[in-house]
Order: structure tokens, then sequence, then C-alpha cells
């Protein structure tokens, strides 16, 4: 196979709802800055050409002396939203050589569970699939749909309970051409739209990603008390 595996990890957020004063990323979880699991395991994969860091061209907090001798490489390209970071850093990788025809891997700093299994797996469902697709899990608890209550919005009230059939929880990373995903990501930031993901995107130009199951361990450390448990998950051998 031509087709090379690259991966982005946009870290140019934030991180404002995880209540810090420094960016969740560089947080210590586990005895290492949380940014540093995500590195490890695409380091681990030595089948991939290139892991790219997306920064905010701002960023005092990143030190690499932190990371030790990950491979990895680093540009200060990150946009104001994690989808103008993740165009940037597409077009940053032309840099290293990556083709459209190239798979591209865009994975969330703030997933440190990820691990080099599930990357893999991930990499051999997809390998040789039209469009692409994502890691994810189907949704396990009832979902409410909320409406603001009485007391100015601290308080929501419950409108309808959601059928959760058929429903998944996406995670990262998200695999697909990277070609096809410039071109989707560049779509619709000129229709304006808003896409929270990348497949979200490529649904926007009439694909249908593949679901492939993630892990409970690849969860999103988005609120403080996510700190507790990424420590309790870190600290414990993968199994």
């Amino acid at each position: 196979m031509t087709d090379r595996l690259f991966a982005v990890i946009p870290c140019a957020g934030a991180g404002v709802r995880a209540g810090a004063d420094v960016p969740k990323q560089y947080r210590s979880v586990a005895g290492r800055a949380m940014l540093h699991y995500a590195l490890a395991a695409f380091d681990a994969c030595s089948e991939f050409a290139q892991t790219l860091l997306v920064l905010a061209p701002d960023d005092a907090h990143f030190d690499g002396r932190r990371f030790g001798n990950l491979r990895f490489a680093v540009r200060r390209c990150g946009g104001t939203s994690r989808h103008a970071s993740v165009l940037n850093g597409l077009q940053a990788l032309a840099e290293f050589g990556a083709q459209d025809s190239d798979w591209v891997l865009v994975h969330d700093a703030a997933r440190p569970g990820i691990t080099p299994a599930l990357i893999r797996a991930l990499v051999g469902a997809l390998r040789d699939d039209p469009v692409g697709g994502l890691l994810a899990l189907p949704v396990a608890d009832t979902l409410k749909r909320a409406v603001p209550g009485d007391e100015g919005g601290a308080v929501s009230v419950v409108q309808q309970t959601e059928a959760r059939d058929a429903l998944w929880q996406a995670q990262t990373p998200q695999m697909f051409r990277l070609g096809m995903l410039r071109r989707a990501l560049e779509a619709a930031l000129t229709a304006g739209a808003e896409v929270t993901d990348e497949a979200s995107a490529i649904e926007r130009l009439g694909h249908h990603p593949k679901l492939v199951r993630g892990s409970l361990r690849n969860f999103k450390v988005t609120y403080p008390e996510d700190f507790a448990l990424a420590e309790a998950v870190l600290g414990a051998p993968v199994r």
C-alpha cells in the first residue's frame, strides 16, 4: 500500500470548562502531562509517517522537554476553533510530504485514554474503505431533551425522553483521506456551518463514515471532576 498514515492532534484550546489556570492538556494526570498519553500512543505506532501537534500561536505553556523522545512535530498554526485548527494542521502536513490520498487520523488531546491497540483497530477496519470513519460507542444512557426551568436557567426540566436506538457517541481518532477531509472542512467553513468533529464535515458532503467500536477508556476530559477519573484510568494497567 502506498497511502501513508498521518496524525493531527489539535491542541490550541484553552479548556476553560476544566476549571484550571493552565490549558487542561498540560495538567498533570497520573504523573505526566495529559497530552503525553495521546502523543505516546501514536509514537508507539511506528507505521505513522508523522504526528503533528497543532498549537495556538501564543501558547506559552507548551514545553517540549516534558515529552521526552516521543516522535512528533509541532506547528503553531492553531485557529480560533477546533475546526480551524484541524484545517490548518491538514495544510501544514504538506510540509512532510503528505498527499491527498494519504490517511489522516485526527485525535483530541483531551482523550488521554487512547491506546495503540485502539488506533490500530481503527486503521485495520478502515484502511480499504472508500470514505473512512471514527471510533465510537453505542449510547447506553437514557437521553432527556431539556428546556430551561423557572430559576433563571440554572435548573432545567425534561421536555421529553429521546430514543437512544441506533445512537452512538463519537470519539476520536477520526480517520479520513487527507484531501477529502480538507475539502469537507473548507466547504463547511465557506458555508458557515458549525462542525464539532471531522465526521460531521464529511457527512455534509453526503458520505457515511463507518463506526468502529471504541472504548470507555477513551473518554474526553472536559470537566474538573473528570481528572480524578483520568487518574484512575491511566494509573491502571492497560488490559
